[in-house]
């Protein structure tokens, strides 16, 4: 007699499998390239505690608990590095769930305490915006101090600041248009006029052949990637005394001397491009820490304190 046919056969697509589905409905999502990247990436490192032949049917919540103990226990990796592998994985196996591929659970995430970057202090900012000598500088060095300029009137992401383009700087309307955002959204920042002056002064230097050219191009007028954008200002800042690196730095530091000034919140959400205050609040707290620094030194109550010592020994 011939079997009927069943309705609930078992799952047995691989997590390789379901993970390519994944890949593709973050394309079909027209998430950015940098994030697909991203997961390619970080399901390297998933696939040597859970193999890739492994079935999805197979993958539960006591996998995903195993997977955490295993990076915070068996590796050498920082916290923020075991979460965020865990973050990923997460992320994929809700993919998974919603497919109907596996049981629907809670994934928890473990709390990680985050460490501030460290912004660039006054007196490295002076070395940094010091103007180089338009006669003795190449283009380069010249290009750099432009960027530390901008960066620091701006605040915007490395991937942003590579794609603007000569047209988005409005001078008529004082306006810079930020299109390649990490949000998709298009952000408009306002330009005050030191930073109008210098790149006005840069763009008579770089001489695009259109309006449509990168605003920012290495030596033979070329678009800059995050790599070369990345070593140039590292050497940039190594040759001025500052051993600090990396481009988010700015990002922060631009949002500390914008609170430390009273600039308005609700501003800077706009400028840094967050989708809600809440975001915003997040990366000011990050900033918290670093600010114990200044209070620590310019404590009032300590400066009476050594007044009302001298004079209580009089």
């Amino acid at each position: 007699m011939p079997q009927k046919i069943k309705m609930n056969q078992e799952n047995t697509m691989t997590f390789e499998e379901g993970f390519d589905q994944f890949l593709l409905d973050c394309k079909a999502r027209n998430l950015r390239e940098g994030t697909i990247r991203h997961y390619s990436m970080q399901i390297k490192q998933i696939w040597k505690y859970i193999p890739k032949e492994t079935y999805i049917s197979e993958l539960n919540s006591y996998i995903f608990e195993q997977y955490k103990v295993y990076l915070t226990t068996n590796t050498n990796m920082k916290d923020t590095s075991a979460y965020n592998y865990c973050r990923d994985l997460k992320t994929i196996m809700r993919f998974f769930m919603k497919r109907g591929w596996m049981e629907h659970e809670e994934l928890k995430l473990f709390k990680v305490d985050r460490t501030p970057t460290e912004t660039y202090t006054d007196e490295e900012l002076l070395r940094l915006l010091r103007k180089p000598s338009i006669k003795k500088c190449n283009f380069t060095e010249y290009k750099c101090w432009v960027i530390v300029n901008f960066l620091l009137s701006t605040g915007v992401r490395s991937n942003s600041l590579i794609h603007i383009k000569v047209k988005d700087i409005e001078f008529d309307a004082d306006t810079i248009h930020v299109n390649f955002t990490k949000t998709r959204k298009i952000v408009l920042i306002p330009m005050h006029g030191d930073i109008k002056k210098i790149l006005q002064e840069y763009i008579a230097y770089r001489k695009p052949a259109s309006e449509d050219d990168c605003l920012f191009c290495n030596e033979f007028g070329l678009p800059l990637n995050r790599s070369t954008l990345y070593h140039a200002l590292s050497d940039y800042t190594k040759k001025r005394g500052v051993h600090k690196t990396g481009l988010h730095r700015f990002r922060h530091t631009f949002a500390k001397k914008w609170v430390q000034m009273g600039g308005n919140v609700v501003t800077l959400q706009k400028i840094l491009g967050h989708s809600s205050l809440a975001i915003t609040q997040n990366y000011l707290n990050l900033l918290v820490s670093d600010m114990h620094k200044d209070v620590e030194e310019f404590n009032i109550l300590r400066e009476f304190k050594r007044q009302t010592i001298r004079m209580n020994k009089e």
